[in-house]
């Protein structure tokens, strides 16, 4: 049985996939192809992490999940909430990253949510699941965008955390893979997807001094389409089953679907000494 961590976006203007952090185990039952997955949900938005737990709940057994109320901004509570995790479910199989807030105004709030707390994220995954310090390996993924691979003119601040994470998430897997930590990374960058997060736009206090161009903002959304969240669940699964794929980075469009970014040049990797 898998057992998986996951968490949620923080406050109103979340990308709302699921929760801002989602972490699994799972365990075989029966026929190889039976596999139960365990999930943990992390959210700081009490409701939204109990809607999700309910949700879940209804289409599966109540027992396979749990919910905790997490501010993923703070490392304290950040690492109790995967000790608890590990003594819920006993190990730890995958981890999603899945923070995110579209906020120009306050963005070093933006920064922390955004991009430290997914580094964060990844480093206590990997301090539970890299074989050589006890754990079993697995797989974490990291949500970016779409705006992690090209400018945002309106979003600059959403858009460097955005590239941060695909940066962060392909280095640890270059060094995952020297290290053989047995773990998996890759980073998954949606377009637009139909998820609170859009209605950010229309407001100041998110916007900020690029407030007066949220009309752009929606041009750009009717140009390249609105994806709805299913797909985002499409692409997890691919990358958790498909085991050749660490360092990949996912893009997720409305005109091609799950695809994978092309990077010209091969990073440079040494063995270990």
């Amino acid at each position: 049985m898998k057992r998986c961590c996951s968490w949620h976006s923080c406050g109103e203007a979340t990308q709302d996939y699921g929760p801002e952090l989602f972490l699994t185990h799972s365990v075989m039952r029966g026929r190889p192809q039976q596999v139960l997955f365990l999930v943990a949900l992390l959210d700081r938005n009490l409701e939204a992490g109990q809607e999700s737990k309910e949700a879940l709940d209804e289409q599966f057994e109540a027992q396979r999940t749990v919910f905790i109320q997490c501010d993923v901004t703070d490392p304290e509570q950040l690492k109790g909430a995967f000790k608890k995790v590990i003594e819920h479910f006993g190990r730890l199989d995958i981890v999603v990253n899945n923070a995110g807030v579209n906020n120009e105004k306050d963005w070093e709030s933006t920064i922390q949510i955004n991009l430290t707390s997914v580094i964060r994220g990844t480093y206590l995954g990997l301090e539970y699941m890299r074989k050589g310090n006890g754990g079993d390996g697995g797989v974490i993924i990291n949500i970016s965008s779409l705006a992690g691979l090209m400018p945002a003119a309106f979003q600059p601040v959403y858009c460097a955390t955005k590239h941060g994470v695909i940066g962060f998430t392909r280095s640890i897997a270059l060094a995952a893979n020297i290290e053989n930590y047995g773990v998996r990374l890759n980073t998954i960058c949606p377009g637009f997807v139909n998820t609170p997060i859009l209605q950010s736009i229309d407001k100041e206090e998110n916007m900020g001094q690029y407030f007066s161009y949220k009309d752009e903002i929606k041009n750009m959304m009717q140009f390249y389409g609105v994806m709805d969240p299913s797909i985002i669940a499409e692409g997890l699964i691919t990358i958790i089953e498909d085991d050749t794929l660490n360092g990949e980075v996912m893009k997720i469009t409305a005109s091609q679907g799950i695809h994978f970014q092309q990077y010209s040049q091969t990073p440079y990797t040494s063995s270990k000494r």
